[in-house]
């Protein structure tokens, strides 16, 4: 690698250990939201889970979510 070799080593390791914290941090934040509403809310059997569907404001909320 003509001498950068060690900078490119550098740059990947600290690049891959930027992706994995993010991605555990991520995970970990995950965990808490979806603790918190399980707490709050419980878990939505099928009936409630279908009327929250036809809902006008989560219609809105999961157009966007599956557009990006």
């Amino acid at each position: 690698m003509n001498g950068y070799g060690l900078y490119v080593l550098l740059a990947f390791g600290f690049t891959f250990l930027s992706f994995t914290g993010l991605y555990v941090f991520t995970k970990i934040q995950y965990n808490k939201e979806k603790n918190k509403f399980t707490s709050k809310f419980g878990a939505l059997n099928p009936e409630q889970a279908n009327l929250a569907k036809l809902q006008r404001i989560n219609k809105e909320i999961l157009s966007n979510a599956s557009g990006n």
